[in-house]
C-alpha cells in the first residue's frame, strides 16, 4: 500500500438506500439523498475507528514486551 490517498473504506448509494429501506420503510429521494451524503462523514468518527482497530489487531509495544 504506497498511495497514501487510496480508500481504505467507502459507502456507497446501495449501503444508504439498503438502511433507508429497513429504517424507514422506504428508498431515498435525490435530494434526501444529497442531504445525507453531505453530511454523512460528520457522524462517522473516523478515529475511534481506527483506534479501535489498532487495539484490535495490532500488538502495542507495551503488550508485545509482556
Amino acid at each position: 500500500m504506497s498511495n497514501d490517498n487510496e480508500i481504505i473504506y467507502s459507502i456507497n448509494i446501495e449501503d444508504i438506500q439498503t438502511v433507508a429501506a429497513e429504517e424507514l420503510g422506504r428508498l431515498l429521494t435525490e435530494d434526501e439523498l444529497k442531504i445525507i451524503s453531505n453530511e454523512l462523514g460528520e457522524y462517522i468518527n473516523w478515529y475511534d475507528a481506527i483506534v479501535a482497530a489498532l487495539i484490535h489487531h495490532i500488538k502495542t509495544e507495551s503488550q508485545a514486551a509482556s
